[in-house]
Order: structure tokens, then C-alpha cells, then sequence
């Protein structure tokens, strides 16, 4: 007499299958393999730099591929103080890079333009660029500089990104865009 299974079960595939939506899994992948763009403009690219050493590893969050072409990142860490002379290159580089992409501002002068009241300092990055994160301290400490990676991490995983990226396929027969 043969021997009757389930249809629906598979031994060899056991723990292997993974039911998800498309945003969690999209944002999972986004969130965990960040590749940082450094603006390294003041002394704040020093502890920056700290961080994507041995003591603190910033690769545990999966941001240790630092690119220098704006087309490979994702993430600009703009770390230091900024000068109107710099601000035009710090936003073409922005706009260079793809979507989706974030900002996190280190530092006080990136985020407030520091003790600096001048005419030649930008008195927050956020002048010129949409942050997502903002890092404070002068210099902050590499342990805050993840932190900012870790709240920047949390901010992707709540975002809706295939409809946001892929608003055109849910549009409506009249033209409307669902919100």
C-alpha cells in the first residue's frame, strides 16, 4: 500500500520559505547594506573616520562600503562645517547620487553651523538638503555617529518604498494617483 502525504508539505524545504510584504523586505535590504557617502569638511571627519575602524566597526550595520562617486551611495554623512564656498559642491554631489537616498548631519556645525556665526559658514546643512538625522556633539563621539546610523536604519524600515518609488504602476484609469 503506498504511503500518503499532504500535498503542501515538503521536508526538504522546511524553514525555508519566508512569507513577507514587498516594503519590509525591500526596506530590510535598504536598511542593512547603507553605503555612505563621507563629507569629511572639519574635524568632525576625524571621528568619522574612527568609526569605520576595528574599535568600532560601523560594518556591523552594514555601512563599511564608503564610496566616493555620489552614484554608489546612499547615505551622505555630512560631517563638519560647511562654508558657502563648499555648499554649491556638497549639493551636486547630493544630487548626483540615486534614490532612494538620506542625509544625516554630524556635528554641530553640519547641523547649526557650530560656534561659527560668519558670513562664510552655512548655518545648517539642512539650509541646502532635506537631513533625516542629525548627530549631535563637537566633535560627536563614533558611538553617536552609529547611533545616527541606527535611528536612520529605523526611519527606513517604516517607509513605504515600493509605493513611494513605484507611484506610476498604482495609478488609476483617470489618471489619478493613489495616495
Amino acid at each position: 500500500m503506498p504511503e500518503t502525504r499532504p500535498a503542501a508539505y515538503d521536508s526538504k524545504i522546511e524553514g525555508n520559505v519566508i512569507i513577507t510584504k514587498v516594503d519590509a523586505a525591500m526596506n530590510w535590504m535598504r536598511k542593512n547594506s547603507l553605503w555612505p557617502m563621507p563629507m569629511g569638511l572639519a574635524c568632525c571627519a576625524i571621528e568619522l573616520m574612527a568609526t569605520a575602524a576595528s574599535r568600532f566597526d560601523i560594518s556591523r550595520f552594514g555601512a563599511e562600503v564608503m564610496r566616493f562617486s555620489p552614484r554608489q551611495c546612499d547615505v551622505m554623512i555630512v560631517a563638519g562645517t560647511v562654508t558657502y564656498k563648499m555648499a554649491l559642491a556638497v549639493k551636486r554631489i547630493y544630487e548626483q547620487m540615486p534614490e532612494p537616498k538620506w542625509v544625516i548631519a554630524m556635528g554641530a556645525c553640519a547641523s547649526t553651523g557650530g560656534m561659527y556665526r560668519s558670513y562664510a559658514v552655512l548655518q545648517g546643512i539642512d539650509q541646502l538638503l532635506p537631513v533625516d538625522v542629525y548627530v549631535s556633539g563637537c566633535p560627536p563621539r563614533p558611538e553617536a555617529l552609529l547611533e545616527g546610523l541606527m535611528k536612520l536604519q529605523a526611519k527606513i524600515t517604516g517607509e513605504h518604498s515600493f509605493l513611494d518609488q513605484k507611484r506610476e504602476l498604482f495609478a488609476k484609469k483617470d489618471d489619478r494617483v493613489l495616495a
